[in-house]
């Protein structure tokens, strides 16, 4: 008997008719890259993946951070005989120590002389003669649920308990890139991560305030693009020196227009940038109605100066919500240290809440935009993940 890993991808990919070979393609490629630096042999038998390796605890946990991998187990190969099958799931459910199990059958080879009815009840019946009135049948909430793949190179059976979640979504790099305003708040790793799960090329762009943020907000940033680098097959991550700009619209605009104007030039740059990098589009983490800046016309006010689609992931979701899917995915312990980025200084008493396009426009007649973006971009540090 030998041990081997089962990769089973999103059902999504299923639905992609002519292109479903593009995704696989490179839905494998990505796994690939995943283990690297592990011994692997990937398999096909019949549109199910198995990968052979020596450390299969080690596949798993890199496999299932994959986007477009549905589920990993840790599978039994063994011979296709219905008695090595019968024997296979009467150890595994007296493993188990279950008191309640089912036998699943997936019956791909079909020379196989039983359908899968009748091999579940048949290896069914077996496991119930062997263990008495040890356990029962339960075809609805089995606590063991013994699950046997008949294929034509080899029957593969594993548990309930040998599954794995994987982060779904569709293949990492397929759906063309994006530019991420990275804070080192909770909301915008999420919204990357959504992204990424989407199959968008993750790029992430951070504004640093120095002296007014410390190295400590940087390196939070750093640390958070790190952890995301983990779901994809790298992250390029670009600090921007913002305090010049920030200064300036302190200087020569209104107080409660600052945040908006603030945003603007966040946005102003994330695009230059993104023309400049051949990337797509620009993504934020806003939220309808969290903050000031972040109402219906703050987000329109916005997006005026964007020269490419704004994505905005989380902006109908509840702050539990992403907090949840934050906790998920190992960024919330990050995101809560105390150290403060550019949006959380020189905030207004009295932020204006509805602001309207054409008086923010006039208000920055008084600043040199260009010079500004372009100065900014210019000095930037670039990390790679």
């Amino acid at each position: 008997m030998n041990k081997l890993v089962l990769v089973k991808y999103a059902p999504e990919i299923f639905l992609k008719g002519l292109n479903r070979n593009k995704f696989e393609k490179k839905l494998k490629n990505n796994i690939t890259k995943k283990l690297k630096d592990v011994e692997h042999q990937i398999v096909l038998d019949q549109g199910r993946w198995f990968i052979k390796s020596n450390d299969l605890d080690e596949v798993v946990d890199r496999v299932r951070r994959v986007f477009g991998v549905q589920e990993v187990s840790i599978v039994t190969e063994i011979e296709g005989t219905l008695d090595n099958i019968k024997e296979e799931a009467l150890r595994r459910v007296k493993e188990s120590n279950a008191k309640t199990f089912k036998i699943e059958t997936n019956r791909a080879n079909k020379n196989f002389p039983k359908n899968s009815m009748e091999i579940s009840r048949e290896v069914g019946g077996y496991v119930l003669s062997n263990l008495g009135d040890n356990v029962s049948v339960d075809i609805h909430k089995p606590e063991c649920k013994v699950q046997v793949e008949i294929r034509e190179g080899s029957t593969y059976v594993f548990t309930n308990d040998d599954r794995v979640k994987g982060v779904g979504g569709l293949p990492y790099g397929m759906n063309g890139s994006t530019m991420l305003m990275l804070s080192g708040g909770i909301d915008s790793p999420v919204a990357g991560y959504l992204m990424a799960k989407r199959g968008v090329e993750l790029n992430c762009i951070y504004y640093h305030s120095h002296p007014y943020t410390s190295e400590r907000a940087k390196d939070k940033v750093k640390d958070l693009a790190k952890i995301l680098a983990k779901y994809t097959e790298k992250v390029n991550l670009f600090v921007v020196p913002f305090t010049e700009i920030q200064m300036e619209i302190i200087e020569k605009c209104r107080e409660d227009e600052l945040t908006i104007i603030m945003r603007r030039f966040m946005m102003r740059c994330a695009c230059y940038l993104s023309e400049k990098r051949g990337i797509q589009s620009v993504s934020t983490g806003e939220s309808i109605g969290q903050v000031a800046s972040q109402t219906m016309e703050g987000l329109v006010v916005s997006s005026d100066v964007a020269d490419r689609p704004v994505f905005r992931p989380l902006i109908s979701m509840d702050k539990e919500d992403i907090i949840d899917i934050a906790k998920d995915i190992d960024t919330f312990e990050t995101s809560i240290l105390p150290y403060e980025d550019c949006c959380t200084i020189f905030v207004p008493k009295h932020p204006k809440t509805k602001p309207r396009v054409l008086e923010i426009r006039k208000s920055e007649e008084a600043l040199d935009i260009d010079t500004l973006v372009e100065k900014a971009i210019n000095e930037m540090e670039v990390y790679k993940f």
